[in-house]
């Protein structure tokens, strides 16, 4: 795993081995934060990261300014490889070691973009349950952006405030947006 761009690009970081992640490619990831940096102002936004794994999405973040960052898994080892590494770094990351769905249920703070990568077993009503409870929770910002990273024999395109999608190799990332003027309306009822 290798941070791309920012304050610690080229930064190649090691997970232990045991963890039970699939992190985002380095090629996923790039063709990703080339759509964000010309959509966001980093400097000033508000992440949060579920189903955060390695924190690999968070570290990238935080190498290029993202002032505060909320990295959630269930998973202990995570939480705690996440913990030492933004230690290390000095990055403003928070470490929140949770179910997501718990997390969504008592969190009462709002963010500009909320990143999720569940496991890729997790289908489009999987999906949509768990996405359902950020909107309904109203946990993101007006102008901001729900990503989740799926696996390409997962279509999300039916989902509620559904934007748009990106490919890159066996991973897509769904784009959602709070602003209904620039959602599609689901054509049916998954969410």
């Amino acid at each position: 795993m290798r941070i791309i761009s920012g304050t610690h690009k080229g930064r190649r970081l090691i997970a232990p081995k045991h963890l039970p992640v699939r992190p985002t490619t380095d090629f996923a990831k790039e063709g990703l934060f080339n759509i964000l940096r010309n959509r966001l102002d980093f400097s000033t936004i508000d992440v949060l990261e579920l189903f955060a794994g390695t924190g690999n999405i968070s570290f990238e973040f935080a190498s290029r300014g993202v002032p505060h960052i909320t990295a959630v898994d269930s998973y202990r080892g995570c939480v705690q490889f996440i913990h030492k590494i933004a230690q290390e770094f000095d990055f403003p990351i928070e470490t929140v070691t949770a179910d997501v769905d718990q997390f969504l249920a008592r969190n009462n703070k709002r963010f500009d973009l909320i990143f999720a990568d569940p496991p890729y077993q997790f289908d489009a009503q999987s999906c949509a349950d768990f996405s359902r409870k950020i909107w309904e929770n109203n946990l993101l910002n007006d102008s901001g952006f729900l990503i989740i990273e799926h696996s390409k024999h997962t279509d999300l395109s039916q989902l509620l405030h559904f934007q748009e999608q990106r490919k890159y190799g066996g991973s897509v990332f769904s784009f959602f947006t709070n602003n209904t003027h620039d959602s599609k309306t689901p054509q049916n009822n998954q969410s």
